[in-house]
């Protein structure tokens, strides 16, 4: 299943997503004026980090927004991005965080899982109903596709829907949160199709900002992957992240703008862009482990 191949990934490389959220004003301005195509200064840019990475990166997510914003020329080079991630032999996430139910999310899922614009993993908001979530499963049960679900986000606005007190939501924790009863949810439904690495490809995204719950959660979704955001300008550090993780598995942890636009930080940066997005990954992964890595 793709997520036994994820697991080994993680275990080889480490924990670190390189998100390739790619803006305009991220990129170097040699790669403007070299391609000048937006489909090929977006491309060239991504592909130029995947290869000074992809050694030590288990798996990318790209935001479809960055692309969308472009046009038909940016969604080229998002398809063009999740084909060569493919063809090098590494893992996509489509971060789409799609939430439709029917006749709607089977065209979505079709449009993200096979043509144009299919990935590995794609991200869902259940927050419309678990019937949001059916649609994929067809997928899920082939093996060759994963998805990680909304339940508790990095950003501050997560308090307003996510925190709510729900009596569904019981167990070990009193007058639990509603994410506990989306989590739990997840966690039935994604319990039928345990891989042989102990996790099931219904994973959730579990902001690292948050870290009062983290045991709590780790410990109530044992069998559940984590894709874990808000590391570095959110304000997530690799102290708090590690609190999702299982021995060291269990979650990847995304940075975008933090490795993307690490260049920036030096006099050649632009020059050398792909290896500063390395650099920061190594420092990241270091971070993670609990080890220094200095340069």
């Amino acid at each position: 299943m793709i997520i036994d191949r994820l697991y080994d990934e993680v275990n080889k490389k480490g924990n670190v997503c390189v998100g390739l959220d790619t803006h305009l004003d991220y990129v170097p301005e040699e790669i403007k004026l070299r391609y000048q195509n937006i489909d090929d200064i977006l491309f060239q840019f991504n592909k130029r980090i995947i290869d000074a990475t992809i050694d030590i990166v288990p798996i990318y997510k790209l935001q479809i927004a960055f692309y969308e914003a472009y046009g038909i020329k940016g969604l080229t080079s998002y398809k063009r991005t999740l084909e060569y991630i493919k063809n090098e032999g590494s893992l996509s996430i489509g971060d789409i965080k799609r939430g439709d139910i029917s006749s709607t999310a089977d065209m979505y899922a079709k449009a993200h899982f096979q043509g144009d614009f299919e990935a590995d993993f794609i991200t869902l908001n259940p927050y419309m109903g678990f019937d949001s979530i059916t649609p994929y499963l067809k997928y899920i049960e082939s093996g060759s596709k994963g998805i990680f679900v909304l339940l508790r986000t990095s950003n501050q606005g997560a308090k307003d829907i996510q925190y709510l007190k729900v009596q569904e939501a019981k167990g070990t924790i009193p007058g639990a949160s509603l994410y506990y009863h989306v989590g739990d949810r997840l966690n039935e439904i994604g319990s039928k199709y345990l891989a042989s690495c102990g996790y099931s490809p219904i994973g959730a995204v579990v902001g690292g900002t948050h870290v009062d719950e983290a045991k709590e959660i780790r410990d109530r979704y044992k069998n559940m992957f984590f894709l874990i955001p808000g590391y570095g300008h959110q304000g997530g550090k690799g102290k708090d992240v590690a609190l999702y993780l299982n021995r060291g598995n269990g979650g990847i942890v995304n940075s975008s703008r933090g490795i993307i636009t690490a260049y920036k930080k030096y006099e050649d940066g632009s020059k050398n862009f792909d290896n500063y997005a390395r650099k920061a990954v190594l420092t990241m992964k270091g971070d993670i482990e609990g080890e220094k890595v200095l340069y």
